[in-house]
């Protein structure tokens, strides 16, 4: 009962919409561009409100892996899956079977990994049926990647504080996460110990009420945070949210969180900046975990190591990001843009060996 359609979408490598009604399947899966490297990208699972509000999400989602994998120069390219399904009440071995032969008819040109609504159980039900998975819970595998993601939101934040108070200090300093998920509350963890007043936004209430007892913590209603006053906002929930209603209203000094595609349009980079907010491109920001991922793929083998050093290096590309940004009166994102987009060009980060899955 599994039908296959394939999409022509311009810009896109390859674009499949997969149904298996017996098994609850509905899902697209996106291949941007493979030009650096087998594209590789989460398989997000989330109860959209449309087909096309999937196969929007999937676009923007694979496009922006591309530019993420680029600029991280880690040999892959950009692909993203999303399966319409509530991952609560939805969520089966049949359902993750049935997606991992689409992604096994693929023949590794499409590697799935964990994201929104999905997990590394799930990855490894899904390799059950196809060896194109990343991030597993094994040995010869880079495991959660949520603490390198955190840890490269750190260090983003980190210089977004030395570029607005010439300080890396954030002690003192009041920071919103919205979305308290692996990252989020990995994230607010860290924050709580380096000093920070915290302000958690999130739509499970048990979430919320656990972070404001353990840190502090203030909770705000997740309509109302991104007019929230703050000096850092940190969106780490859906993507999306700074978009042309919800700019006027931010009241804080700069933007930067591990969501994918914060921004709704690319003028909303502008936008910020001509009110004085600066951004933390989010392909850069949130790489940690693409970079982990990447690093299962090299020659010898995952290396925690190198995954590490990898992500300490993201600190001083968004310093360097922020200060042309302001030497040329450029948004951030657009800057980000042109590093990624010089990378693709001229084949830098290129992968030299296939992978042997």
């Amino acid at each position: 009962m599994l039908t296959i359609e394939e999409i022509k979408v311009p810009g896109f490598e390859r674009v499949l919409e997969a149904k298996d009604p017996t098994r609850g399947l509905h899902c697209f899966i996106a291949i941007h561009s493979s030009f650096l490297g087998p594209s590789l990208g989460g398989a997000r699972i989330f109860p959209y409100a449309s087909r096309e509000d999937a196969l929007e999400d999937a676009l923007r989602l694979a496009k922006g892996m591309t530019y993420k994998s680029a600029m991280a120069e880690t040999g892959l390219g950009g692909g993203k899956s999303v399966i319409i399904a509530d991952p609560r009440k939805d969520k089966t071995p049949e359902l993750l079977h049935a997606f991992a032969e689409v992604v096994n008819m693929l023949e590794g040109s499409y590697i799935a990994a964990e994201d929104l609504g999905s997990t590394i159980a799930d990855m490894m039900i899904i390799q059950e049926k196809t060896p194109y998975v990343a991030a597993l819970s094994s040995d010869k595998s880079s495991g959660d990647p949520s603490r390198f993601t955190t840890r490269s939101v750190f260090l983003g934040i980190q210089a977004v504080a030395k570029t607005l108070w010439n300080s890396t200090s954030i002690k003192g300093k009041t920071i919103a996460i919205q979305g308290l998920g692996n990252v989020g509350s990995k994230l607010a963890n860290i924050l709580f110990w380096e000093g920070a007043e915290l302000i958690v936004s999130d739509i499970d209430e048990k979430l919320v009420h656990q972070h404001v007892h353990d840190y502090g913590a203030k909770k705000v209603d997740p309509k109302d945070f991104n007019q929230v006053e703050c000096d850092i906002l940190s969106p780490c929930a859906l993507g999306g949210t700074i978009n042309p209603y919800s700019v006027p209203l931010l009241r804080c000094k700069a933007v930067a969180g591990s969501a994918n595609n914060q921004l709704l349009h690319d003028e909303q980079g502008r936008q910020m900046m001509d009110r004085g907010i600066l951004y933390a491109p989010d392909y850069i920001i949130n790489s940690g975990g693409i970079i982990n991922a990447a690093t299962e793929f090299e020659v010898k083998g995952y290396d925690p190591k190198i995954a590490r050093d990898k992500v300490n290096n993201l600190y001083g590309i968004l310093l360097r990001i922020f200060q042309k940004s302001k030497a040329e009166n450029l948004p951030t994102n657009v800057v980000a843009d042109q590093i990624a987009e010089h990378n693709l060009k001229h084949g830098i980060g290129k992968r030299q060996s296939k992978i042997n899955f």
